[in-house]
């Protein structure tokens, strides 16, 4: 294994089971925002190489435990969420900007 990357609680045991035997330890908390942020660009990444819902779920995995990192949990998120769409919109028009059109 690679250098050290932060795992979901199940993966040691699951790793076990395959006849593994990870050197597992808990992340210090000093250490645990800067794993779970490269955590998220992997999990992008692997989302973005396969197109796999899977690992969009995995990405809100992630994103639930930064956000409770921070302070907030699911719902408070979900609020958030909407309060962004309520002001700024969504995404299903797909609505693209190439620039500004100065002539006027």
């Amino acid at each position: 294994m690679g250098p050290a990357k932060l795992v979901r609680d199940k993966v040691p045991h699951l790793m076990r089971r395959r006849g593994d035997r990870p050197i597992v330890r808990t992340a210090e908390p000093y250490e645990y925002a800067s794993l779970l942020r490269a955590k998220l660009v992997e999990e992008v990444e692997e989302f973005l190489d396969t197109d796999d819902p899977n690992e969009l779920a995995d990405v809100m995995e992630v994103l639930l435990a930064l956000g409770e990192m921070l302070g907030c949990d699911s719902d408070d998120l979900e609020r958030m969420r909407a309060g962004r769409v309520m002001e700024r919109g969504g995404f299903a028009q797909r609505l693209v900007v190439s620039g500004i059109d100065t002539a006027a």
